[in-house]
């Protein structure tokens, strides 16, 4: 177990060895957690965390959405292009 000290300004030094085996590089912003019995450093996310439900429906279509059938006809018209263009 190494140990550290804090300095007057409330700094504290991470063992070189613990960077390393985190892979922490000078600059990287850390997240303080408070356990009650002492402290976890955590990278900061580079993203806000974001649910499926803030985001859906963000993108608006120029068109209404297509249906099934509609969609499967337009696969099969390809297809068909496809193969007419290879012969």
């Amino acid at each position: 177990m190494e140990t550290t000290r804090l300095s007057s300004k409330g700094q504290v030094i991470i063992p070189k060895a613990i960077r390393a085996s985190h892979r922490w590089e000078s600059g990287l912003e850390l997240v303080v957690i408070d356990t009650g019995d002492g402290v976890l450093l955590k990278p900061k996310a580079p993203f806000e965390e974001t649910l499926l439900e803030d985001a859906a429906g963000c993108l608006k279509r120029p068109q209404k959405a297509l249906s099934q059938d509609e969609i499967a006809q337009a696969i099969c018209n390809g297809v068909r292009r496809a193969w007419c263009d290879c012969n």
